[in-house]
């Protein structure tokens, strides 16, 4: 298992090498191939081209892309320095740069936006991963009932309907008219836990019911197939009660398949749940990403896509320790 996640963890660090080049050259090299410059981006409404060059220099966009690529890399781990003399400018680590419409530090902005994004994702997530399972076992227990194919045609409407489209749903439901829940906005959980559990509940129902509906269609599909196995029927033909063979043989076997998606659906919303947080006005992580693709605000886009990637390849890591752990029959090397 230890040389299994050494190997692992050396894959990471080599998939974030790629994603962060090839993020970089889409965002730093591609606009010159439209014949757009980037300093401008910064540079702001009143531009000539002294100011042009010299926000080049600060920037260090007047190097070849290499360069850019070199110092920006190098300024995650050790930091970095902006211009010379007395503009400069000193990033600490990890540095992603500055904000060309804000001229702020681009990670101050995204761990000041973490707390809203991180509640968001924790709650929804354990609330779609209960009750997608729950229902899922339920419905391949008793497949063919009443309960099966209301369950089955809850969850296809909760996959066929977008969170933006819910979310406007209830808030002018439970928010508007029956006024359950008025003013619905972000508030920190040292400031006030029960305000902030109140006003999460709508997003993170509305955000659970597009996954647990996933979670239920796969969950009863696995339970079908895996009920019907050699080895279940070995286990009941030992006299083993019922509860014990869906426990223990049934549930863990089927539970593999959904260790993987959860891992890289929260690892996914880590990164910013966009649509959630755009419908409820939550400054989170997604949000922050909107604005800046609004603003064409390179550095913050970059920043928040290498944050992205960086949860969904760990939830990776972590899901491919977690199969030893869940599915006996699982072994590393």
């Amino acid at each position: 298992m230890g040389r299994f996640v050494i190997r692992r963890l050396l894959g990471v660090v080599v998939l974030m090498f790629i994603v962060s080049a090839a993020t970089f050259a889409v965002f730093f090299l591609g606009p010159k191939f439209v014949g757009a410059d980037v300093a401008r981006n910064f540079c702001g409404r009143v531009c000539n081209e002294q100011s042009l060059v010299e926000v080049k220099a600060k920037l260090g966009l007047d190097k070849p892309i290499y360069d850019q690529y070199g110092a920006y890399v190098k300024g995650i781990f050790v930091g970095r320095t902006f211009g010379s003399g007395e503009t400069a400018r000193d990033c600490p680590v990890p540095c992603l740069g500055y904000s060309f419409k804000t001229d702020l530090p681009v990670w101050n902005q995204m761990t000041d936006r973490l707390p809203v994004t991180f509640s968001l994702a924790i709650g929804a997530g354990l609330i779609w991963l209960v009750s997608g399972v729950a229902v899922g076992i339920l419905s391949a227990l008793r497949r063919g009932t009443l309960f099966d194919r209301a369950a089955m045609s809850v969850a296809l409407a909760g996959v066929s309907l977008p969170v933006y489209f819910t979310g406007l749903v209830a808030l002018s439901v439970f928010s508007y008219k029956f006024k359950w829940f008025v003013n619905v906005h972000y508030s920190g959980f040292t400031d006030n836990p029960a305000e902030w559990a109140k006003n999460l509940v709508l997003p993170w129902i509305c955000l659970a019911f597009l996954y647990a509906a996933t979670y239920a269609r796969l969950t009863r599909a696995n339970m079908l197939e895996t009920m019907g196995e050699d080895y279940i029927r070995t286990a009941r033909a030992k006299g083993l009660p019922e509860k014990v063979v869906i426990r223990k043989h049934g549930f863990r076997a089927a539970l593999t398949p959904i260790v993987t998606i959860f891992g890289l659906d929260l690892g996914g919303l880590l990164g910013g749940a966009i649509l959630t947080e755009s419908v409820f006005g939550f400054p989170g992580v997604g949000k922050l990403a909107v604005d800046a693709i609004g603003q064409q605000d390179l550095p913050v886009i970059l920043g928040v896509t290498l944050f992205a990637g960086f949860f969904i390849v760990m939830a990776n890591l972590i899901v491919d320790v977690l199969y030893a752990y869940v599915d006996p029959r699982v072994r590393y090397s």
